[in-house]
């Protein structure tokens, strides 16, 4: 395997484009450096570093859409939406940290996703630059604009093997009126499972440890005052609970889910015509897939 000698780092999408043309060796792309460990080891010369591709590109909130630059933190992302009173409802396991090209990238959900949307469901194109060094854009900045979405929906979950995710457009979503965090005991786990079937569901719920009850499960309410009402009422009829700080979902995310790992990717003929098609001198993040293995 070839060792990381070096880190180059782009200042523009035609910067980058021009280092992949040109590049002899692997290229091991690299954005907060948080999610490296996919499962397999990537045999690369360099790293690619795109701290310069960040920032908010266009932002339209009577659209409830925006683009960023894929080196955005998931922390810019919301500090931006929420003074609008609004936000993108990613919410991956891992912290705010990450970046969203990253969280695309892995298509990484988290405790949100039934209810909020996956990585998928969220992006509405992408911009990226291809192991041919062509900058390739697909989908678009508005909802009704869905061309090329195959091509998102190809790169959202690729882990940077087949391109570079440089810009990303995303759906947006208003930050519900009324927002609480409750801590549930709970004897019947099927009671719970019911309910997050039902129409009066939670934005989220997972296991929080075990108590004298059963189970713990902390649990998330939001949208308009009536609906978040009519929900606690049935929160209430499960069990017993107590009010908890919103600031436990970031030790949720952080501490609660899975690593991230390429597994849904499997080396076969499909992969394989994928990546010569997009990377035929495998220059991005080669070995990932577990074609080297």
């Amino acid at each position: 395997m070839s060792a990381i000698s070096g880190v180059i780092a782009p200042r523009s999408v035609e910067e980058l484009a021009e280092i992949v043309r040109g590049a002899d060796d692997g290229l091991r792309i690299c954005a907060a450096g948080t999610w490296l460990d996919a499962g397999h080891p990537v045999q690369a010369a360099h790293e690619l570093h795109l701290d310069a591709l960040r920032g908010v590109r266009a932002y339209v909130p009577d659209d409830l859409t925006i683009s960023v630059g894929a080196a955005t933190t998931l922390r810019e992302l919301d500090a931006v939406t929420a003074a609008h009173g609004q936000w993108c409802p990613l919410l991956p396991w891992g912290t705010d940290n990450a970046t969203v090209g990253a969280t695309i990238a892995t298509a990484t959900s988290g405790p949100f996703a039934a209810t909020l949307g996956r990585p998928r469901d969220l992006v509405l194109g992408l911009e990226c630059v291809d192991g041919h060094g062509r900058i390739l854009r697909a989908g678009g900045r508005v909802v009704k604009n869905v061309a090329g979405f195959d091509l998102t929906r190809l790169m959202t979950g690729a882990w940077g093997t087949l391109g570079v995710i440089t810009d990303v457009h995303l759906r947006l979503r208003a930050r519900p009126a009324v927002d609480e965090t409750w801590l549930l005991h709970v004897a019947d786990d099927d009671a719970v499972a019911a309910w997050l079937g039902a129409p009066l569901a939670p934005l989220a719920c997972v296991p929080f440890g075990m108590g004298a009850q059963g189970t713990a499960w902390l649990v998330r309410l939001g949208g308009n005052a009536e609906f978040v009402a009519a929900s606690r009422r049935a929160l209430f009829a499960l069990g017993r609970c107590e009010t908890r700080d919103a600031s436990e979902w970031a030790i949720v995310r952080a501490e609660g889910g899975p690593p991230p790992r390429a597994t849904h990717w499997r080396w076969n003929d499909l992969s394989r015509r994928l990546k010569t098609a997009f990377d035929p001198r495998q220059v991005l993040n080669r070995g990932l897939l577990g074609e080297l293995a």
